[in-house]
């Protein structure tokens, strides 16, 4: 082997020896600095063990615990609503032997002067009823419920052709463990929450019995002031209903309730008692008040008039077997709470009609019977134009007067 190539081998072998221990210098130089960072770690984690367990005796000795708790979410779903349908298919037959209004139910007795005797015979199903009642699963203490209730009086094409009419459509949140509910929809007035069982569809509406559905948004709180002794507490707003337009009486007018720009508000306070084994008494005072807008025909002017009552129920067990229940009230404008025979207001006098509920021993003397013929129609000789008495009509008519308070 020749000089060169023993120096080319030899130059060879260094250079191979040199590239494999430089590998071994820098892995040695990585261990080392890996070594460091592990040592500065371990100190962290051992100060902040330090300060936790200090941060931990000290709510210790303050007595304060804290406590996480996982948040969960249920969602409502149909298969989860509980859905109650009923319902009732009913026909009602009457015959009167005077005009009644409206004749599928009696609100009032037409006048005799008019037609005396004039029977009627009326065949309706519009009471036909249908329903359904939804309640959901309690979730984090609110117990929710709804209702959707109509029957076939709304204002259809004929007697054979009726439309549904909306009873109720309201939504309701209880908070079983606050005695607390809101209700928010369509359903029963706040005020006069009684009502007889009748068989008439109205009842006792127009005849002492008022209270009707409207649109409302309603609070109830009950406070338990002793082992079966409530205090409930009601309040809400309501659309102001009149179904009187009195600008230029169009379809397109607004209602003159909805035209003071404000609800009706309507609250009660009520105390049940036990009287008897598992029945309840109870007393209740309510009362509502609200205004209409009626503006004038050349829309220079308006007029505000007031709807408001004080109203009174009392629901007595007096055996297990026999229940009184009673009403009162004393209002103004009350013909949309279907109080005092339909009278709102007259515009005439400009002034709210006044309804009242009480007792009271009147005597009543028809004089106008000495205007009538023989055949029961009025005698055309003792009227001016058919409705106003002339002279001669006054005189019989003071002679019948006389008679009367000479008794």
């Amino acid at each position: 082997m020749n000089r060169s190539l023993k120096l080319f081998l030899t130059r060879a072998g260094i250079v191979v020896a040199f590239i494999s221990f430089l590998p071994a210098v820098i892995a040695a130089d990585d261990l080392q600095s890996l070594k460091e960072e592990n040592a500065e770690l371990r100190q962290r984690f051992d100060k902040l063990s330090n300060e936790l367990s200090q941060i931990k005796e000290l709510l210790a000795k303050q007595g304060v615990t804290a406590t996480i708790k996982p948040v969960t979410t249920q969602n409502v779903t149909a298969k989860s609503l509980d859905l109650q349908l009923y319902g009732m298919i009913k026909l009602d037959a009457a015959h009167d032997d005077s005009r009644v209004n409206n004749g599928n139910f009696a609100r009032w007795v037409e006048s005799e002067s008019v037609l005396n005797n004039d029977r009627h015979f009326n065949l309706t199903a519009n009471q036909t009823r249908l329903g359904v009642d939804i309640s959901a699963p309690q979730i984090d203490g609110i117990r929710t419920s709804a209702k959707v209730e109509a029957d076939f009086y709304g204002a259809g094409t004929g007697e054979n052709k009726p439309e549904l009419m909306l009873r109720h459509a309201y939504v309701q949140a209880d908070w079983p463990d606050w005695k607390f509910t809101i209700i928010a929809g369509q359903t029963f007035d706040i005020i006069s929450p009684l009502s007889p069982n009748t068989v008439n569809y109205s009842v006792g509406w127009w005849q002492g019995n008022v209270g009707y559905r409207r649109p409302q948004i309603r609070l109830v709180k009950t406070i338990g002031l002793d082992e079966g002794v409530d205090l409930k507490l009601e309040g809400g707003i309501s659309r102001t209903i009149t179904g009187r337009k009195y600008v230029f009486k169009e379809s397109t007018d607004p209602d003159t309730g909805a035209d003071a720009g404000f609800p009706t508000t309507a609250g009660r306070v009520s105390l049940s008692f036990p009287v008897w084994e598992k029945q309840q008494a109870t007393i209740g005072v309510s009362g509502h008040y609200g205004q209409e807008e009626v503006h004038a025909t050349n829309l220079l002017s308006s007029a505000e008039y007031a709807t408001w009552s004080i109203n009174v129920d009392v629901r007595l067990p007096i055996t297990k077997w026999l229940l009184l229940q009673a009403e009162g009230f004393i209002g103004e404008n009350f013909d949309s709470y279907l109080g005092g025979i339909g009278q709102g207001i007259n515009l005439t006098l400009n002034k709210e009609i006044q309804a009242l509920a009480k007792s009271e021993q009147i005597s009543y003397q028809d004089i106008g019977k000495g205007l009538l013929s023989k055949n029961g129609k009025i005698n055309d000789q003792l009227f001016s134009d058919g409705l106003h008495p002339n002279a001669t009509g006054y005189e019989v008519l003071g002679k019948q007067l006389v008679q009367v308070l000479k008794r």
